[in-house]
């Protein structure tokens, strides 16, 4: 019973799948049929009235569409829909100027009804009404619809790189993983394919109306000649019956023509929210008392005006003032749920301190000031909270351990727009947010100024301007990028975790990295800790190696290391240098991803070797040693960096460690490397000379 079920399932869904594929060559071969082979009047009825439907339902599709692309099939659709109105009237004018001295049901019920009844049967209005459609549609709504197409696909495709920036800044800094980065690239390339899909689509909606007219006039001629000459009509009943036929075919293909092109008007003219036009416009325009009641005062006096039509204009007077009134008291309730929401509990008596007062510092914190709540608030959606969640999974996808919970809370004390970042209740970041608008970030490679306040992005220090969101646009357009507030705070937060990592590492980490590993690995971790080193010794070892931006992902290569020397060498320092060499390749593999030469900085072979001889010494350098050798170094690694390379200082393996921690207290982001960690299938070229002339 279960299999047949399945076969069921199976064939209905194969069933679904065979008519959604022929639903396009049905069509097309319809609208041909329709073009060549002659149709009862029943039958175009039946299309006729199909074509008002379709043009119904197509107009509400755009109406309840959020955004754009939520209708993306719209420009096939306008396609399909202007070839079929065309085929209708080429079906309807084999039948109007074959059958139409019968009298007008020889067209159908259809053509008849718009022809007599909603004109009256006067073809003189019939033609004015046909015409005042036409010009509505030609002049207005299509120009207008394609003019907004025409723009935003200018726009659409000027702004797609910097979306595409957008887009990697928000994937680097761990807010989005890879398979959402390619839905909004996706997205980018959809909404740019739509707009200048609408901006062509729009001239068959043009020419179908140029089509209508010309239809309209070949029939009257034709009609009038066929009517007099082969059916002995005399001129006026041939022009009555005629025109009066070809008039109720021209309406009922032009109605429909009008409400396809309202709906894409409505598409291209909508602004992207979470809202669909009719949600905005009650939500904009009926929101505010104040523009309810000048409203109502305006349309009152004009009611008080002798000659006007009094009823009408106090009516409107009366409604506009009891939808303020309406208004006025949802705002009142409003304000004072508010109030009660805020008011202070009722004093209690203090009762006796306990060890529940006794609060332990956080590891990790974040304080917003109060227009900065809504972005941590779950009650509002807010949007950083799970932002925070995304840069902790990625930090420890790319670092190798879990970051500890980020505690929120808000301090009234702080400036506004302020957050602190803090660790273990220390301050270790500080910078300023805007909710509402958007931090447009120079890259260096800019095209043009925006109006706003200008700042520097907190995480990277590169100058950048907060802009309202109707510059967004034109930002993307000069080549900034692009980010709302919670993402420059947690681009923040992510700078900073990666950068005191090591403080973040602590006995508890480092027992769960080998407790996860002590699952596969259980001999090799009893081995090391704590037979060979004790607990805290890896964790001092770990930390140089995070200090120096290693990941610590390869815990087994880690502790094979360590397995293999810790039995005669105890020292955490040269244990690191160790743990570097076999790791070497992954180190390597960060800095020159996927190239064979690597272009380095090097030491002048004069100033290595006095750097040996310091150290083989007392092992320190003199000042002014140390102080010329830090200004060499920089300025060695703004050329370096100048040319587009990595930041490697390679050097030999016994001065990689005390050049390491001397040059990072200043060139926090340079990076030393041992000869002996570069792996033999790579080929080493110094560029680059610390110390040359």
């Amino acid at each position: 019973m279960k299999g047949l079920n399945q076969l069921v399932s199976q064939r209905g869904w194969m069933g679904e799948v065979r008519m959604k594929l022929l639903a396009g060559p049905v069509l097309i071969l319809m609208i041909l049929g329709m073009m060549i082979l002659p149709l009862p009047p029943f039958a175009l009825d039946m299309l006729f009235t199909f074509n008002i439907a379709l043009a119904i339902m197509v107009l509400l599709v755009s109406m309840f569409a959020e955004k754009p692309l939520d209708f993306a099939a719209f420009p096939a659709v306008l396609l399909f829909t202007t070839l079929l109105r065309l085929s209708l009237n080429v079906a309807s004018t084999r039948v109007v100027l074959m059958d139409g001295y019968a009298g007008g049901a020889s067209a159908g019920k259809v053509i008849e009804a718009f022809g007599t009844f909603l004109v009256g049967g006067n073809f003189a209005v019939g033609l004015v009404v046909f015409l005042i459609l036409v010009i509505i549609n030609f002049m207005v709504i299509t120009k207008g619809a394609g003019r907004i197409a025409e723009v935003g696909a200018r726009f659409t495709l000027d702004a797609m790189p910097g979306k595409q920036m957008a887009i990697d800044a928000d994937l680097n800094a761990g807010l989005i993983g890879e398979e959402e980065a390619k839905k909004r690239r996706s997205e980018v390339a959809q909404e740019a394919d739509f707009y200048g899909s609408m901006d062509g689509a729009s001239k068959f909606v043009r020419g179908d109306a140029m089509a209508g007219l010309v239809i309209m006039v070949v029939n009257i001629i034709g009609g009038l000649l066929i009517g007099m000459m082969q059916h002995d009509m005399s001129f006026a009943d041939a022009g009555r019956t005629y025109t009066l036929l070809t008039i109720g075919d021209g309406l009922v293909a032009q109605i429909p023509a009008l409400v396809i092109s309202t709906a894409a008007g409505v598409t291209v003219s909508r602004v992207n929210t979470e809202q669909d036009v009719g949600q905005q416009m009650i939500s904009q325009l009926f929101v505010n008392p104040q523009v309810m009641v000048l409203a109502a005062a305006v349309m009152g006096l004009l009611g008080l005006v002798p000659g006007m039509p009094n009823f009408v204009f106090l009516f409107f007077t009366a409604l506009l003032g009891g939808l303020a009134w309406l208004l006025m008291l949802h705002k009142q309730k409003a304000q004072v749920q508010e109030e009660i929401a805020t008011e202070a509990p009722v004093t209690q008596e203090t009762p006796e301190a306990s060890w529940e007062d006794v609060h332990l510092v956080d590891t990790l914190g974040l304080e917003v000031g109060h227009r900065l709540i809504p972005l941590v608030d779950a009650r509002q959606k807010g949007e950083l909270l799970g932002r925070i969640k995304s840069v902790r999974k990625k930090f420890a996808q790319e670092v190798g351990f879990l970051p500890p919970v980020v505690h929120i809370r808000d301090n009234l004390e702080l400036p506004p727009n302020t957050y602190v970042l803090s660790m273990k209740g220390a301050e270790i970041g500080r910078a300023e947010a805007q909710t509402g608008k958007w931090l447009a970030i120079d890259p260096g490679q800019v095209s043009g100024e925006l109006q706003g306040t200008a700042t520097h992005d907190p995480a990277f220090g590169l100058p950048a301007v907060w802009i309202d969101t109707n510059q967004r646009e034109h930002a993307q357009v000069y080549g900034y990028t692009v980010v709302d507030a919670s993402t420059v705070i947690a681009t923040h937060l992510n700078h900073l975790l990666h950068r005191h990592s090591p403080e973040m590492l602590g006995r508890q980490e480092v027992q769960k990295l080998l407790d996860k590993l002590g699952e596969e690995q259980k001999s090799l971790v009893e081995e090391v800790v704590p037979k060979a080193i004790s607990l805290t010794i890896l964790q001092r070892i770990l930390q140089n190696l995070l200090e120096e931006d290693v990941s610590i992902r390869d815990m087994r290569t880690i502790l094979d290391t360590l397995a293999e020397h810790a039995g005669h060498q105890k020292d955490p320092n040269e244990l690191t240098a160790l743990v570097r060499i076999a790791l070497g390749r992954a180190i390597t593999q960060q800095w020159f991803a996927g190239q064979e030469t690597l272009n380095v900085m090097g030491l002048d072979a004069q100033l290595e070797q006095v750097l040996i001889q310091a150290m083989n010494g007392n092992g320190a350098m003199e000042p002014g040693l140390a102080e010329t050798l830090m200004d060499q170094a920089q300025q060695a690694l703004e050329q370096h960096e100048s040319s587009g390379e990595a930041p490697v200082l390679v050097v030999q393996h016994s001065l990689r460690g005390v050049l390491s921690r001397f040059l990072r207290r200043r060139l926090r982001h340079l990076v030393v490397m041992s000869q002996a960690e570069i792996p033999d299938d790579r080929t080493l070229r110094v560029t680059t000379t610390v110390g040359g002339r």
